[in-house]
């Protein structure tokens, strides 16, 4: 197992460390790329109760000067309200340019917090430190920070680079069933579209215990799929669009249920089911596909369907970020370990729901 990966980027290259107890080292670790003292850690009202404490004096003991900024668990958090919350927060603790924010958490806490570092005194340094499967294996490493708005999810961000992604996989026996099932969606995900040897082994791990077994490997081979497509592709253009599968149906579905009865996993599970129904429909995708990947993603109890209406999809879907003047960059599979990106109009793909 890996237990460093560096992200090379022009100028902004950085590393994912992984192992267990890493928490209790975040401070240390950050040393040789935080220069100022300040140190805004922000995290959720579930995650601070269990290990901000932890994290705090991990940062003073290597000679910062930390704060913790809470904001109540739950996608509600990533809004402007609490971003300009966080602004508010970080000037009144006298944050500079060469002070750091370190988001302590899952995707929600990692999204809002690094979008208050970009644009908070127009950039000041950040670190990830995720908490969650999901949050390790693919939203603390690539840049991408955002906040959802009432039109839709991540519909407000920008691409914003890490200084460091801190990963302890120890965190995660902590996590409830659900939540470790939510970030199994995005491992599965890597499967469909870059290895099928990989979503065998996802296969034959076959539930929690199993995956858990081998989590240090598996979160380095996620981290490093995505490594090698951002390194292709930071600004989400070409090759890593691929990363979106599953995700444009997915979308679809929080936003009908309100971001309340679906988690994001969740949504993407099913999200990809009905990309490879469609796909199969359409002739882009191996019949048989679909049901491949309700059969490992039923291991984790993962949904395969979730209902929606066309206009639903439509509505979405008009507004989805990889939807340019009325065509949609839809991601398709070939087959269980190959993806490809097809531009369609999007009435046509809405029509062949």
């Amino acid at each position: 197992m890996k237990s460093e990966i560096t992200v090379r980027l022009p100028g902004r290259s950085y590393a994912i460390r992984i192992g267990d107890g890493l928490l209790t080292r975040c401070g240390e670790l950050a040393l040789p790329v935080l220069h100022g003292k300040k140190v805004a850690v922000v995290t959720d009202s579930t995650v601070g109760a269990l290990y901000g404490a932890a994290a705090l004096e991990s940062f003073r003991r290597a000679g910062f000067v930390p704060e913790l900024l809470t904001v109540p668990a739950g996608e509600t958090s990533k809004s402007p309200a609490m971003l300009a919350s966080l602004w508010e927060q970080m000037a009144g603790m006298g944050l500079t340019r060469a002070d750091a924010v370190a988001a302590l958490g899952g995707g929600v806490v990692g999204d809002l917090a690094g979008f208050a570092a970009a644009t908070m005194l127009r950039g000041v340094n950040f670190i990830q430190i995720p908490t969650t499967l999901l949050a390790q294996v693919d939203s603390s490493v690539g840049g991408k920070v955002a906040v959802d708005l009432k039109a839709g999810k991540n519909l407000a961000g920008c691409f914003y680079q890490p200084k460091l992604v801190v990963m302890d996989t120890s965190v995660l026996s902590t996590l409830p069933d659900r939540t470790f099932s939510d970030g199994m969606a995005e491992v599965i995900k890597y499967g469909c579209i870059f290895s099928e040897k990989f979503f065998e082994t996802l296969l034959a791990c076959g539930s929690r215990a199993g995956v858990s077994a081998r989590l240090g490997e598996i979160t380095a081979s996620c981290c490093d799929m995505k490594r090698e497509t951002v390194e292709q592709d930071e600004h989400d253009t070409g090759a890593r669009m691929l990363l979106n599968f599953g995700h444009t149906f997915g979308h679809v579905y929080e936003k009908a249920y309100h971001y309340k009865t679906y988690t994001h996993g969740e949504a993407v599970a099913a999200g990809m089911v009905a990309a490879a129904r469609l796909g199969e429909k359409l002739g882009y995708t191996e019949p048989g596909t679909a049901e491949r990947i309700v059969g490992i993603t039923g291991r984790f109890g993962l949904p395969a369907e979730i209902a929606v209406t066309r206009e639903d999809c439509a509505e979405c879907m008009r507004i989805d970020k990889k939807t340019f003047g009325g065509y949609i960059h839809f991601v398709f599979l070939d087959h269980i370990g190959s993806a490809r990106t097809v531009k369609l109009p999007l009435d046509e793909l809405l029509a062949g729901l």
